[in-house]
């Protein structure tokens, strides 16, 4: 049975140094890349939206327009009606059918006036949705053009990084692997706590290399020591001395 080597707190402080100094290397790298990244998500989501939105007034468009053709159609059936009815008021034989073909027309007449006013309405209606339709193409064609930009400039800085990042990821990968299970969680936790990703620091001028607030003295000894894996009682950072630090090269 292969035996797992025990590693000494040294080696395993060694390990977190090497990764932590990888992990900054791609975060410098991300930096160069800015906010662009999410700008262009954003982007995308906003053109998302504001197509759907034109989706939505194009449809509503069509149904004002189907709207005012089925009136129209309304309009022409009851003139029809009203002509049909006045040459049959012509051949009337009694003074009720008379009034019967009087209130048909009457009716055919109101129904002609209901109709105009329906489509007077839906015509405005159909001008306020055009001009909302026109702010809309007119808003995904401006996203559009930043969006291009945007896209530009960041594939620009990947094209120029893209190697050097292929490098470090894959010697963040071998660090993550040499480092202590239970030492890779804390590093993780620590490390997304803080905005520039910093969980292993050394002690410089007997304070913390990452919130600057004094070490004591003893703690300052045990750190040295390498005994032991020794947290800022401040920030908690793991604190390593500065000489540990300094022999631990990433190329």
């Amino acid at each position: 049975m292969a035996q797992v080597k025990d590693y000494s707190v040294e080696e395993k402080l060694a390990s977190l140094i090497k990764l932590q100094k990888v992990d900054s290397k791609l975060d410098g790298l991300q930096i160069l890349k800015g906010e662009l990244p999410i700008e262009v998500s954003d982007l995308e989501d906003e053109i998302a939206g504001l197509n759907a939105r034109q989706n939505r007034i194009e449809e509503e468009v069509n149904g004002i327009q189907q709207f005012i053709e089925e009136k129209k159609t309304i309009i022409k059936e009851s003139g029809e009606l009203v002509k049909k009815y006045e040459k049959q008021s012509d051949n009337v034989k009694n003074n009720r059918e008379f009034e019967a073909i009087n209130k048909e027309m009457e009716m055919q007449t109101l129904e002609v006036k209901l109709a105009e006013k329906h489509i007077k309405d839906a015509t405005e209606d159909l001008a306020t949705k055009g001009s909302q339709l026109e702010l809309a193409k007119k808003a995904i064609a401006a996203k559009e053009t930043n969006l291009k930009a945007k896209k530009s400039e960041l594939e620009k800085i990947i094209g120029e990084t893209d190697k050097e990042e292929k490098h470090y990821k894959k010697l963040e990968e071998a660090a993550r692997a040499a480092v202590d299970e239970r030492l890779l969680v804390s590093y993780d936790k620590i490390r997304n706590n803080y905005r520039n990703g910093l969980a292993v620091v050394p002690v410089e001028r007997d304070s913390c290399g990452g919130c600057f607030n004094a070490v004591p003295p003893q703690k300052q000894s045990e750190v040295k020591q390498r005994k032991k894996i020794i947290v800022c009682e401040n920030c908690g950072r793991i604190l390593v001395d500065d000489d540990l630090e300094s022999t631990v090269e990433v190329e």
